[in-house]
């Protein structure tokens, strides 16, 4: 039915209306903006954002934008500051943050040119807002691969470098996803012994002990890992019950593995994980199947590997049929801290 001459002047209105660039506070009302996002991650909720603050000392700016009274995306900015100089990163460094970034609301009903300049102004008003709050000597920003049009951050200025990850469609029957994982794959999760290992769900012990064992592999490697068992167990403690989860492998009574999950919405994200290279079953296989079939039973449709930047590890990840998806860094600052920036990045 056509509009109105009346329904046409007021969608004129609105879609030529400013869009204000606001801090919110409130952390319900903040989650229930998350939750009608189609970009938000768990990583976005207010408890993460609360726990990302408090363990890397940093100031939170929680925005959200604005056109009229309804709400058109959420970024939430951490300052960081040593002496004079200030920046602003989301997600905050060195805590192996997956996603965070913007995430735009109400967008879907919008035609592409509506949405994507909806997306120009939120961006800009949001950098604006950083600009006089913050005034970063160096800002970094990663996003999810739910938020892809970067192109605003790119027009101001930012240097965008993609990244990948893998995510498995889990809306498939069982037994095909199954025949679509590698020879290896399939032979580790239906050929072990079900009498030689048992996997649970674990709680603040099993988080701990995961962590420790990374800290250490890390070491071995010479690779920074700089995440703690307390900023975890802390996310797992602020999470809605069964956002955040430990799944452990026991072999013969003694613990072989752990991996800690993040989930909501459509997707479940393997965040960190550590299997024993030395029990006598495929840890790691075993754990990412019953990942698989649980999360599935819980209505997820897609398991995201989190990562597929490392060729060894991807390796590993590809084994499960996934498809490969892309998201972005995106760095902006003065010369000199993009130098500093530059050499932190190869020193890790």
């Amino acid at each position: 039915m056509p509009k109105s001459n009346n329904d046409s002047q007021i969608w004129a209105i609105w879609s030529n209306m400013a869009i204000d660039i606001t801090t919110l506070q409130d952390a319900a009302d903040w989650n229930r903006l998350v939750e009608q996002s189609d970009h938000a991650t768990p990583f976005h909720r207010a408890e993460s954002l609360e726990v990302f603050a408090d363990h890397t000392d940093s100031t939170l700016y929680p925005f959200v934008g604005y056109k009229g009274q309804e709400p058109v995306g959420i970024f939430p900015i951490f300052e960081l500051s040593k002496g004079p100089v200030s920046t602003a990163f989301s997600p905050p460094p060195d805590l192996k943050i997956s996603y965070l970034g913007p995430a735009l609301l109400n967008h879907t009903k919008q035609k592409r040119r509506r949405r994507e300049k909806t997306n120009s102004r939120f961006i800009r008003g949001c950098l604006a807002e950083i600009e006089d709050e913050i005034d970063p000597k160096y800002s970094h920003f990663r996003t999810s691969i739910l938020y892809s049009d970067t192109r605003p951050l790119i027009w101001d200025g930012f240097e965008p470098t993609t990244r990948y990850t893998y995510v498995v469609d889990l809306s498939r029957p069982t037994d095909e996803l199954l025949a679509a994982f590698s020879s290896d794959a399939r032979k580790n999760i239906t050929n072990s012994d079900d009498t030689q290992y048992t996997i649970t769900e674990g709680g603040e012990a099993e988080l701990t002990r995961t962590i420790s064992q990374l800290q250490t592999r890390h070491a071995e490697q010479g690779v920074r890992f700089k995440i703690s068992s307390a900023f975890v167990v802390d996310l797992w403690r602020q999470l809605p019950d069964g956002m955040c989860r430990i799944y452990t492998c026991r072999a013969d009574g003694k613990f072989v593995g752990g991996h800690i999950t993040l989930e909501a919405g459509e997707t479940i994200y393997g965040w960190q994980s550590w299997g024993s290279r030395d029990a006598d079953v495929p840890v790691n296989d075993l754990l990412d199947w019953e990942i698989i079939t649980t999360a599935r039973d819980r209505g997820r449709s897609q398991y995201d590997l989190v990562g597929a930047n490392n060729e060894r590890i991807s390796k590993y990840k590809a084994k499960f049929a996934p498809e490969l998806r892309t998201y972005q860094t995106l760095e902006h600052g003065t010369p000199m801290m993009s130098a500093v920036s530059n050499l932190y990045k190869r020193l890790r």
